[in-house]
């Protein structure tokens, strides 16, 4: 018999339970009755603690009663024994192996105990007078014979258990060491409270619980039902004061399409948006109406971020030129920083590649520097960024400013 309690954050438990106890030894292998015939009932007490995800230990005591009863021609033996136990557990947890906590989770475990016991049997009836068992299936007071059958008196057994039972050849001791063996699943109730249910077998390291030794070691068989209480603090809870339903409402663009299912974020104010917030693209050519400078552009042809045609010779050419001075363009600002600098590198930009300045590649560890959310670092954002820096309310790192305008000369 033994017990289990899962502590979800290390914590000690405190386990109270009861167990059937059906014992499987020399007596009652005779019994010619149902198996569940010599179970008894028994009782558990103890404390646990959980280390980790996987692994526990609990110390156990065990108290109940173990019985057996042969009813066959070849054997009458019966005796019952009050056991007292103690037992250390390890266990194995098996409800964190892919997330933190489940609601039902299974476990094994093994031990080792030490069981107290002190075995007695229904020998005599009320009267003190012996038990004669006659072939016929009676029970009587003299031995069994044609000449005693009509003097002898028919007994029934009264089940007290009043003599104690002892080998005449070896003064065994009634004491053993016991290995348990358990396997079940836990069910949480609340965060203190569980309930654990577990079949569990119980080998003792004796063949004398029942006072015979004819065979193997005795070993009795259990289920057992057991409630847990944690104890200690509940552990802080840092999303408790957390709104979600709030956060699941949350919409910055304030486009009517809440952030968790807005697929165009930082959408202008007044632009009409669909189901999924996103504005209208009449001509479906990436760039939505209120931006688009050419809303009839032919389908699948290459536009600029303002929605007109690019003449694909010239936009190379633009873009070759942009991209041999840009390292030029970075080295001078690294030698000449200012604010100034950047403006008139954007006003080239702008001149040379004809962008807008509506783009949506820039990398996720910069975007904190696109302040009005328009998918573009424009010189005013870069300076407001160097500013927050040296302000200390920045996230930018030294590495992450530089990284930012040199993407700024790329874009």
């Amino acid at each position: 018999m033994m017990c289990l309690a899962v502590t979800a954050n290390a914590q000690f438990g405190v386990n109270v339970g009861v167990s059937s106890m059906t014992f499987n030894g020399d007596v009652g292998k005779k019994r010619h009755a149902n198996f569940s015939g010599n179970t008894k009932l028994g009782y558990n007490l103890g404390v646990d603690y959980r280390y980790g995800k996987y692994i526990g230990i609990g110390l156990n005591g065990v108290y109940g009663k173990l019985q057996g009863s042969d009813n066959d021609l070849s054997s009458h033996r019966n005796f019952m024994t009050t056991v007292y136990g103690g037992e250390l557990n390890v266990f194995a947890y098996f409800d964190r192996m892919k997330v933190n906590e489940k609601e039902v989770a299974p476990f094994i475990s093994v031990g080792v105990g030490y069981l107290k016991f002190d075995p007695k049997g229904d020998l005599l009836d009320k009267n003190g007078t012996s038990y004669v068992y006659w072939s016929d299936g009676s029970i009587r007071n003299l031995t069994e014979s044609t000449a005693n059958d009509p003097n002898s008196v028919i007994l029934k057994r009264d089940y007290k258990y009043e003599t104690t039972l002892k080998d005449s050849a070896v003064a065994y001791s009634r004491g053993c060491l016991y290995l348990p063996i358990s396997v079940g699943g836990k069910f949480q109730i609340s965060y203190r409270l569980s309930v654990r249910v577990s079949a569990n077998y119980n080998m003792a390291f004796s063949d004398y619980i029942d006072n015979y030794k004819t065979g193997g070691n005795d070993s009795w068989l259990g289920a057992n039902a057991t409630f847990n209480i944690k104890l200690g603090a509940k552990p802080h809870d840092i999303y408790s004061n957390v709104d979600f339903s709030q956060i699941d409402a949350m919409d910055h663009d304030g486009d009517g399409i809440p952030d968790l299912r807005d697929n165009c974020q930082g959408t202008p104010k007044g632009v009409d948006v669909n189901m999924h917030g996103c504005p209208p693209d009449g001509d479906e050519d990436g760039v939505p109406d209120y931006m688009d400078k050419e809303l009839n552009s032919a389908r699948n042809a290459n536009v600029d971020g303002i929605g007109v045609t690019i003449d694909e010779e010239a936009a190379a050419r633009r873009q070759l030129l942009w991209d041999s001075t840009a390292a030029e363009r970075s080295d001078e600002f690294n030698s000449m920083p200012s604010a100034s600098y950047l403006k008139k590198v954007e006003a080239q930009s702008k001149e040379i590649s004809g962008k807008s300045g509506k783009q949506s590649s820039i990398p996720e560890e910069l975007r904190a520097a696109d302040y009005d959310k328009d998918g573009y670092i424009s010189a005013a954002e870069i300076t407001k960024t160097i500013d927050g820096f040296f302000d200390g309310n920045s996230p930018f790192t030294v590495e992450s400013l530089n990284r930012l305008i040199d993407y700024f000369f790329e874009q």
